[in-house]
């Protein structure tokens, strides 16, 4: 009872010194960003024009606006705008292939952090966007291909506008901040869970088991025997769980700056577990497509895993 109560309060202290001291001031910052570009109009009006591109990949403007806000904001941020497609009768081959592409973009809340450590951000986005596309492309072009195969409509094509009356920036500003630290709190409770979860696999030897496993595989790709904690944690818990273990990690110099970068491309994206469910309960007919958007997300998140390790 005392290693278990141990556990716990050690778990507690970690996930509110990576909750309070790192994802509380990045979203903060990013989420009042957002909301004043929101309000001023600059994100409908990059939407807008970037659909007529992203229509070829399957992707209609809302899923422009989504893949902007998993970007920039975290990884729940898209459940609106998924929400809304769902609801408005968005034909479901754009629905599927936007969810593919949401599944294998980079999210904000797992990114923004670790460049504290020393994840090439730039790099990391571009490699986000083009395994986003990748995924949606060969969602729509192939595992939806003999779906109905109806042409979007202006709806589905048109971001929503948000306008915020005569609020001042500062207050725009503000909101979004507010906005920010009501997500970075929200994820304490996952995030404490998390971490005693993978507390308690490390406690049971359950990591010393497969770690031996799993490293020559990992060495292939120049990954070290340390990498394997944080990823099982990734694709179990989440990337908000990822995040703490990781930062650790570097810190402890287990992990290189190198190795982190390369690490990346596979695991800073919503393709888990917890991504997964969280986003299947997002609507009816996003659940209907949930498989084959996996199926596209996989091979996005591949394709960027690739492009990480050839680039470091």
């Amino acid at each position: 009872m005392d290693q278990f109560i141990s556990l716990v309060l050690v778990s507690g202290k970690a996930g509110l010194d990576m909750a309070l001291y790192i994802l509380l001031p990045m979203m903060v910052i990013m989420l009042a960003i957002m909301k004043l570009l929101d309000a001023k109009g600059v994100l409908s009006w990059l939407c807008d024009k970037i659909a007529p591109v992203t229509r070829l990949f399957g992707i209609p403007g809302l899923g422009v606006f989504a893949a902007l806000k998993i970007t920039f904001v975290s990884f729940a941020a898209p459940i609106a705008t998924l929400s809304l497609m769902d609801k408005n009768g968005t034909n479901e081959r754009h629905l599927a292939a936007t969810i593919a592409m949401v599944l294998a973009m980079s999210q904000a809340n797992a990114a923004f952090p670790l460049a504290a450590v020393g994840l090439n951000v730039g790099i990391l986005i571009a490699t986000s966007f083009v395994g986003g596309l990748a995924a949606a492309a060969v969602t729509y072009y192939l595992f939806t291909k003999s779906w109905d195969s109806r042409e979007v409509t202006d709806e589905d094509n048109t971001a929503p506008a948000h306008y915020e009356g005569k609020k001042s920036v500062l207050q725009i500003l503000s909101d979004g901040g507010q906005e920010g630290m009501r997500l970075a709190l929200g994820m304490i409770p996952m995030l404490i869970i998390a971490i005693f979860f993978v507390n308690l696999l490390k406690t049971l030897h359950v990591i010393d088991y497969l770690a031996p496993l799993l490293a020559p595989a990992l060495s292939l790709i120049n990954l070290p025997e340390a990498s394997v904690l944080p990823l099982i944690t990734k694709f179990i818990a989440g990337g908000t769980a990822y995040v703490g273990i990781t930062i650790d990690l570097v810190k402890q110099g287990a992990i290189s700056v190198t190795e982190l970068n390369r690490m990346a491309g596979f695991a800073t994206n919503p393709l888990d577990i917890a991504g997964i469910a969280i986003f299947a309960a997002a609507g009816t007919r996003i659940n209907k497509v949930m498989r084959v958007a996996i199926y596209g997300g996989l091979i996005g998140m591949l394709l960027r895993g690739v492009l990480h390790l050839i680039i470091f």
